[in-house]
């Protein structure tokens, strides 16, 4: 049972409404995460942003295989099962990908560079090595694009932890962190 009360886009605050009826618009649905975080206008305000902003970084593929590994570190079933979706449906990402993105992984050899350097952000809490840096420099990245990479990382653990701590009713085909992937 969810522990935060999940709105209707009528129950949300006035200043939320435009905000989720951009979701609706751009989604053609509104995700309960969304719903969720417009209990405070100002953080769905930020999350937009930041959120929107961030589709500029990397390719799409790239962005789901580094928000299913983040996922899957922090144990967040909301998140693994929306990116999963996401995944396969959006950025065609095949299943076979999809589980070795769960650990921290891609078939991609660019791409593996940075979903392991995003697990290993989330996983130690960005206490990487200068090897860690070295590899993903080595697979092409810029400093620019490791910036991005660990904001990726931090976008998804602000859904994962609200997820958790919410205990959002998934929306998503249930994809679950302690199954193997």
């Amino acid at each position: 049972m969810t522990r935060i009360t999940i709105p209707t886009r009528d129950e949300a605050p006035e200043a939320s409404k435009p905000l989720l009826d951009a979701v609706h618009a751009k989604l053609g649905v509104v995700p309960n995460l969304f719903r969720l975080i417009a209990k405070s206008p100002a953080a769905l305000t930020g999350y937009l942003g930041f959120n929107g902003a961030l589709t500029k970084a990397l390719d799409v593929k790239t962005r789901e295989r580094i928000a299913i590994a983040v996922a899957q570190v922090n144990g967040c079933d909301y998140c693994l099962s929306a990116h999963t979706y996401l995944g396969l449906n959006l950025a065609k990402i095949s299943p076979e990908e999809v589980a070795l993105n769960r650990r921290g992984r891609s078939s991609d050899p660019r791409a593996d560079a940075a979903v392991a350097f995003a697990a290993k952000v989330a996983r130690e809490r960005g206490h990487v090595t200068d090897a860690d840096i070295s590899a993903v420099r080595g697979a092409g990245y810029t400093d620019a694009q490791i910036v991005e990479i660990v904001a990726l990382v931090a976008d998804n653990v602000f859904t994962n932890f609200l997820n958790e701590v919410a205990a959002t009713e998934i929306d998503f085909p249930i994809v679950r962190s302690a199954e193997a992937a």
